[in-house]
Parts: C-alpha cells; structure tokens; sequence
C-alpha cells in the first residue's frame, strides 16, 4: 500500500476484518490502535513510496500485527519527555498495548510488529 497518512484506515480494516475471522473481536480497539501507530511511524520515517500491512496468526495464543518498509533503521522507545513535541512516542502505546513487540531486521529493510494475546 502506499505510505501515506490515509493507509492507517486501510490497516484498520484489514486488522477488524483479520480479527473478525479469528473470533478476536475483543481485541479490536487495542488492535487498531497498534496498527495506527505502527503505520503512522512507517509514514514518517520509511524510505520508499510503500509499505506492507501484516497481520498473522503465529499461533492460537497471539496476532501479529506488523508494517513492513524498506528502511533499515530501526524505531526505538522513546522514554524522554520530548519537550512540548506531541509526536515520537508511539512505541509507548505499542508496549502498552502488546504482550510484546519487536523488530525483525532484513538485508533491505525491516517489519516492526506488535503481539497480542488472544483469549
């Protein structure tokens, strides 16, 4: 999909949609809002015109949800108050929300991702 502020909507559906088809609906909220946040920094900070939306199912416990993109440099948890800035620290409502999250490193990019715990 293409990198752009409007993507995070696309995402929305398609993790609701992903969800719906696991009988996760309760993790819908939390969900949208990883994904927002996840999409919001691959906006910011990627490299080309695109990135890709995943969302998986590793195993019964969990869904992933991930952005792709071809940056490499990898996001880190601000912990900082960052002054009056209002943006940069969308990783702390990733950690929040997630069991855990992470970044997975290839030769021509990376996928930010986040876990949740499915009940």
């Amino acid at each position: 999909m293409r990198r752009v502020p409007a993507s995070a909507e696309v995402a929305r559906k398609l993790e609701r949609t992903a969800l719906a088809a696991w009988d996760q609906e309760d993790l819908v909220e939390d969900a949208a809002l990883v994904i927002t946040e996840l999409v919001s920094n691959a906006v910011d900070h990627a490299r080309l015109e695109s990135i890709r939306v995943v969302v998986t199912r590793p195993s019964e416990k969990f869904v992933r949800l991930g952005v792709v993109d071809r940056s490499r440099n990898v996001p880190f948890l601000r912990t900082d108050s960052n002054g009056d800035n209002t943006r940069g620290r969308g990783l702390l409502l990733v950690d929040a929300l997630t069991d855990r999250w992470g970044t997975d490193r290839y030769l021509w990019g990376k996928q930010v991702w986040g876990e949740l715990k499915c009940d």
